[in-house]
């Protein structure tokens, strides 16, 4: 099973992006399905998950920006970000709880905001 994100790219302060990630060959409930970013020089961060009951989680700095959902009948998990600020440039990386299984990641996608 992989994940493949898609939906990266340069967009202005302001914009818009839709990330999308889906996993090819499984038809797993994973739990939680979201995803993390990386930005230059810092840590991964845990940015926005939803779990197999729909709960949602949102790191504080994108709170009312981003929109998280799934859609497990695709197996997939989606990012909406709006009003994109040049802090949110970084490398987002889809992420999916396998449990009991090896969770898994996908190969990250760059989202890149210019002032």
């Amino acid at each position: 099973v992989q994940l493949q994100a898609s939906g990266g790219g340069l967009v202005q302060a302001g914009g818009s992006l839709r990330l999308s990630c889906t996993a090819s060959g499984s038809t797993f409930a994973f739990h939680p399905f979201g995803w993390y970013r990386q930005a230059p020089g810092k840590p991964r961060e845990l940015t926005a998950t939803v779990n197999k009951w729909g709960d949602t989680y949102y790191t504080d700095s994108v709170k009312d920006r981003f929109t998280v959902s799934r859609d497990d009948s695709r197996s997939s998990v989606y990012l909406q970000m709006n009003n994109l600020q040049p802090d949110d440039t970084a490398v987002y990386y889809c992420y999916a709880g396998a449990a009991p299984y090896t969770d898994l990641w996908g190969q990250g996608t760059l989202v890149t905001v210019s002032s």
